[in-house]
């Protein structure tokens, strides 16, 4: 399921070359989340290129645009270090997203259009979907989907902006430690939060996402006994 096949979906439909750094970005992002480049290892620029069979410039836009939000340390003429995995550190991105997704999900319920419900009941079908497929990678990326929607109807790009990596950095954490456990329990956490959006309650999405980040810390804080 982990494979490198698993970045296809990246790779495989052509876009405008505007957008080929994105699709850099996406395609980078996924390997680091799903550890397909090991927390601690060292690869080039070059390998990256050749993996992802994109051209250099997006490439080293996408590796640029990863180091700034801490996934990626780049090394001059030492290679490209991909960050370690250290589970206090899980703790510190959970207490630093729970306010801003409050925030934002709160802003989401209330100012939620049909535009932006129709992305709402796409992101909550594909992770229901993945529960049935028991499909980890499918959920990671239907729980990318739901970020992105309560980013857009929440229209605070300031807050969008600051939490997005802490997500990304979030997600590889439960990859490592929570994705063989219970993945329905995980869905359905997000579910409610969706409904809770589309039913434009400010105050149930505030609560069901202030649950959503105490049953992480609940993980990270677990994961943090058995490792340490």
């Amino acid at each position: 399921m982990y494979h490198n096949a698993s970045i296809s979906g990246f790779l495989n439909d052509p876009l405008r070359p505007e957008r080929v750094a994105e699709k850099a970005y996406q395609a980078l992002e996924q390997l680091v989340v799903t550890l397909q480049l090991p927390p601690g290892s060292v690869t080039t620029e070059g390998v990256l290129i050749e993996r992802l069979d994109l051209g250099r410039t997006p490439v080293r836009e996408a590796i640029q645009r990863l180091a700034w939000e801490g996934l990626m340390e780049v090394r001059p003429r030492a290679g490209i270090a991909i960050a370690a995995l250290n589970t206090t550190d899980w703790l510190k991105v959970i207490e630093a997203r729970q306010y801003l997704e409050i925030t934002l999900a709160k802003a989401a319920a209330r100012l939620v259009t049909p535009e932006t419900a129709s992305r709402f009941h796409e992101a909550a079908l594909n992770m229901q979907r993945s529960v049935v497929a028991n499909d980890v990678l499918a959920y990671l990326a239907a729980d990318k989907e739901l970020d992105a929607a309560v980013a857009s109807a929440a229209d605070n790009s300031f807050a969008s902006r600051v939490v997005a990596p802490l997500q990304t950095h979030s997600r590889r954490f439960w990859f490592r430690y929570q994705a063989e456990r219970n993945l329905a329990y995980a869905a359905e956490q997000h579910v409610r939060i969706i409904s809770a959006i589309l039913n434009g309650d400010e105050k149930a999405a505030a609560k069901e996402t202030d649950a959503l980040m105490r049953m992480l810390k609940k993980q990270a804080e677990a994961a943090f006994r058995h490792t340490g």
